[in-house]
């Protein structure tokens, strides 16, 4: 465990898996990357379209008696190479700084292409103005994040197709410019050259800058997987460790700290918590590696990266869980909530957007309950809210939240917990909630005084009826006539019987149907680039 007061250590540089500084800047996080390799998609995106209006005012609108085949050829050829960088970004199953390598080098077919223009379209002695192949290298410059060796050899190649095309007119015979007024009319190319280096320059810098304020500990972050209202979720990686995780990044400032000694309150907290989370030893819980806080005051949580769907995702993409399913993974869920329960913890804010549904090593449908023990300081005196309350007055998610936590009979027991397990329970056998309402007071209210519709009244899949029954018991308004704690929960879904037990093979056979990208080997640099692995939330 890092301690809290830990500043975040320096780091010596390192290169991402799979990354090396030719060419693309190894010190810009992954992330990062992934945006400039899309501006510069759109870069080309408009380039393509630049020249087909050039194409068509040249053939069709301008007035030009000399309107031979050379101009069509060479703009044509300039949008195939626009084109052909386009469907080589979309397709291509490279890592996004070798993307950004063949942009960057496409910009010489571009140079190409405007130099040809420049003499075979007029008279290169005429000449007087810039070449546009300045603007090419300056627009490269600010959107390229190239190493400065890299960019400053393409651009002065970039820059000397306008001087060599002039030696091409030279040999066809037509009147061009001495050596001297050569090098007078395009020396802004290289000017252009040798500028595109600053930004190369800049962005290196504030490259290492901003990988030195992701460190967390031991972990560097490595690309943003999802933001919300209670903070951020980073992929991040250990620096010895060949070992992605999952940090969570909480800001004093939302856990309502007002002052150092409330920073120092809620720190106690946190870490009391941490550490009860990280002694839960079922295997369904989320693994906690490590938290702190950095020198700026930021909370950071290191938890497993997971590779799956959380259930209201699985729900709303996929349907309705049937009966034999929705027992597997509930009894997963209740294994984590009894090693809670005996430890005299409770989750708070169970829900299906904390439960996570995953692929660990051979195993399919393997649950991970996530989200234990994070705080939200109240008041200046007392911290009494999980983080995932927000700024209400209640701990929990009105949609799965317990009776007698909305109207404040006590604190929160096992029993709360219990009570929102037979609404993920009603969410995964109906896909509908329990009670839906337009606005979250009314849904308290049905929580406190309305009786729920039988799950096996809202789908048409079969239900069991001790399964229906149970459901029913564990949304008793009254929490002495439920299920007492998860243990017990978990002993009575064990004694249902289904018609066809759920087990890991028809798990696998499952996801080798629905979610085949995440069945094959998961190697380091698929798990950079892989969405659909992103497998932690923000609540």
């Amino acid at each position: 465990m890092a301690k809290p007061s830990q500043a975040i250590e320096p780091r010596r540089r390192t290169t991402l898996p799979g990354m090396h500084d030719t060419g693309v800047s190894a010190t810009l996080p992954q992330d990062v990357l992934q945006e400039q390799c899309a501006r510069v998609a759109v870069l080309y995106t408009i380039a393509t379209a630049i020249w087909t209006i050039g194409l068509v005012m040249y053939r069709w609108v301008l007035p030009n008696p000399d309107k031979s085949v050379h101009g069509l050829v060479i703009s044509s050829l300039a949008i195939a190479s626009c084109l052909l960088f386009l469907v080589y970004w979309r397709f291509s199953p490279l890592p996004q700084h070798r993307k950004l390598n063949i942009g960057l080098t496409f910009m010489v077919p571009n140079a190409i292409a405007i130099a040809l223009l420049n003499s075979w379209t007029m008279q290169p002695v005429n000449m007087r103005s810039l070449s546009w192949i300045t603007i090419l290298i300056l627009i490269h410059a600010m959107l390229n994040p190239s190493s400065p060796r890299w960019m400053f050899g393409t651009a002065v190649i970039a820059a000397s197709m306008d001087p060599l095309a002039v030696w091409m007119a030279h040999l066809r015979g037509l009147p061009v410019p001495s050596p001297l007024d050569t090098f007078i009319l395009f020396w802004p190319n290289y000017l252009c050259a040798l500028l595109a280096v600053v930004p190369s320059h800049v962005q290196q810098r504030l490259g290492r800058h901003l990988r030195k304020a992701r460190e967390m500990g031991s972990y560097q972050l490595v690309e943003r997987l999802g933001q919300g209202g209670m903070g951020e979720v980073w992929r991040a990686q250990h620096r010895l460790l060949a070992r992605d995780a999952a940090i969570k990044l909480v800001r004093p400032e939302i856990l309502g700290a007002r002052s150092d000694s409330d920073a120092r309150l809620i720190l106690r907290r946190f870490e009391r918590e941490a550490q009860a989370t990280a002694a839960l030893s079922s295997p369904h819980t989320i693994r906690v590696f490590d938290f702190g806080m950095t020198s700026e005051g930021t909370f950071y949580y290191v938890m497993e990266l997971l590779h799956g769907r959380d259930l209201e995702s699985l729900v709303r993409e996929f349907g309705p869980v049937p009966a034999d399913r929705t027992m597997y993974l509930l009894q997963q869920v209740c294994h984590s909530l009894a090693d809670a329960h005996v430890r005299g913890l409770v989750h708070r804010d169970i829900k299906p957007a904390n439960i996570y549904t995953c692929r660990m090593g051979l195993e399919y449908d393997f649950v991970k309950v996530l989200d234990f023990g994070l705080v939200k300081f109240k008041d200046q005196t007392e911290i009494q809210q999980t983080l995932a309350t927000g700024d209400h007055a209640t701990s929990g998610t009105p949609a799965f939240m317990a009776p007698e936590v909305i109207v404040g009979s006590g604190d929160a027991d096992r029993r709360a917990d219990v009570y929102a397990v037979g609404c993920v329970a009603y969410f995964l056998l109906t896909g509908e909630l329990v009670f839906e309402a337009d606005t979250a007071m009314k849904m308290l209210l049905h929580h406190v005084q309305t009786q729920p519709i039988p799950p096996s009244q809202r789908t048409e899949l079969p239900i069991p009826q001790e399964l229906n029954d149970l459901v029913m018991a564990c949304l008793e308004k009254d929490p002495d006539r439920r299920p007492q704690d998860a243990g017990e929960l978990l002993r009575l879904l064990r004694a249902v019987r289904t018609a066809k037990d759920w087990d890991n093979d028809r798990a696998q056979g499952w996801w080798e149907k629905h979610l085949l990208e995440l069945t094959g080997p998961l190697t380091v640099m698929e798990r950079q680039t892989d969405v659909a692995e992103r497998a932690v939330v923000i609540n």
